[in-house]
Order: structure tokens, then sequence, then C-alpha cells
């Protein structure tokens, strides 16, 4: 297998992806599918940790906009990204890949509370992470928890798995002529509004020189071109000319 151009990533995965073509809830086929993407990333020597959001269960300002409190309603979010990760880290201990879930809200006979060394130490040992219940408080995105963890960890690369194969000027499922971007500054996202990540996620990114990728997860085999090194979809950069 060809080495690997990265040594430890995070990967950002929508609770939507995980229905695959149901409405609700997790598809088994399609958390299967991601969950054997993951363990070739692994076999190719990849150091793994996904954060996943919670929208296929609840999400937190849709919620607020019902008219529930949104603090109640992002700890209602968090709690559905602990029970994506919980599936996760099933669908990957039945292909017998090593996984634990770590929560940012303290949940103790449910997953590990999250502590950025015990976690790096799991990493170091081939063991798949995930970090869920987003960061702990509210009126934080999904997208911002995994920039922050991504940072934390010292990943290598950020990669945001979408359902499109990168960043457009616009939605190119409403605009065909939409612009394809291979490569541009976090500024340019930012000036432009692309909606790549939420401002919050951009901005630390952006600061703390954190490289993402993002791509088509449903692409096969795009996951581990990527990881070594093949530029699949659109880069996101600091200091590009």
């Amino acid at each position: 297998m060809k080495s690997a151009a990265y040594r430890r990533i995070l990967l950002k995965l929508s609770g939507e992806a995980l229905m695959g073509e149901e409405a609700f809830g997790i598809e088994p086929q399609t958390i299967a599918r991601y969950a054997a993407d993951i363990r070739s990333l692994q076999q190719a020597g990849v150091e793994v940790a996904l954060v996943i959001g919670g929208g296929n269960l609840f999400r937190g300002a849709g919620l607020a906009a019902g008219g529930i409190d949104r603090v109640a309603a992002d700890q209602m979010g968090m709690l559905a990204t602990v029970m994506n990760a919980i599936a996760m880290a099933d669908s990957l201990r039945r292909i017998e890949v090593a996984a634990e879930v770590y929560s940012a809200l303290p949940l103790g006979p449910v997953c590990h509370d999250y502590r950025r060394d015990e976690v790096v130490a799991q990493l170091q040992r081939g063991v798949v992470t995930l970090l869920a219940a987003g960061t702990g408080n509210p009126f934080f995105t999904t997208d911002s928890a995994a920039s922050l963890r991504a940072i934390e960890i010292g990943a290598d690369l950020l990669i945001k798995a979408t359902k499109v194969d990168g960043i457009y000027s616009a939605d190119p499922l409403k605009h065909p002529d939409a612009v394809f971007y291979p490569r541009l500054r976090y500024d340019q996202a930012i000036a432009e509004g692309l909606g790549v990540m939420d401002l919050t996620a951009l901005v630390l990114c952006r600061d703390h020189a954190m490289p993402l990728r993002v791509m088509n997860v449903n692409q096969p085999g795009a996951l581990l071109r990527l990881v070594q090194g093949e530029a699949v979809g659109s880069l996101v950069e600091s200091g590009v000319a």
C-alpha cells in the first residue's frame, strides 16, 4: 500500500451523512461503509480522530427555532453526537478496529471524558478516537468543535467530508455554472462567504494554520487517496499565494 502523506488527521462527518438514503437516523450499510473507509486509513498508518455531527437525530438550532430554549436545544444536539459516535465506534469494532469515544460532557458510564493528553496517547497507540458532544458548550457548532479538536490534538490535516467534490463559488447542485476552487485562502473563503464551515471554525483554522480539505466522502477510495497525498477535493490554507 502506498505510504501516507499525513501522520494524524481529524475527519469531520455530518450527522446527516449517516442517514444514507433514509430520512432520519442511521442507515447500517452507510455507517459500515464509512467504518471500512476509516479502517483503510488506519491500515495506511494514519492516526484518525473523528467528530460527527448530530443532525440526523437532533439539530439544536432547529429546535431553538421551534421554541425550545437554545441552551437546552444545543445540549440535546450534543447528546445526539454522542449517540452517533457510539454507533460509529461499534461499527469500527465489528471490523476489528480499536475505537474509543470521548465526550466533552461527562457521561462516565457511557464513554470517556474528553482529555486531550489521553486522546493523543490513544491515537499514538493506533486507536481511532471519536470526539463527541461538540465543545461541551452551547452556541458552538460541530464544525467549530472539529477545528478546535484538530488544533488541540496536533492534527496534520482537518478533513470535512461532504456530498460534493469540494468548494464552489455557489451551490453546484443549484448553480451548474458555479466555479470550483481547488485551492484557496481562509481569508478568501471568509470574505466570499463560501459556507465551507461556520465563521468561528474558519477563523480558528486560519489563526492556527490548520489546513482543511473539503471532499466528497461518498466517492469510493477518495479518503485513502487523499491521505496518500492526492489532491482530492479543495484545500484551504492560511497562506496560499
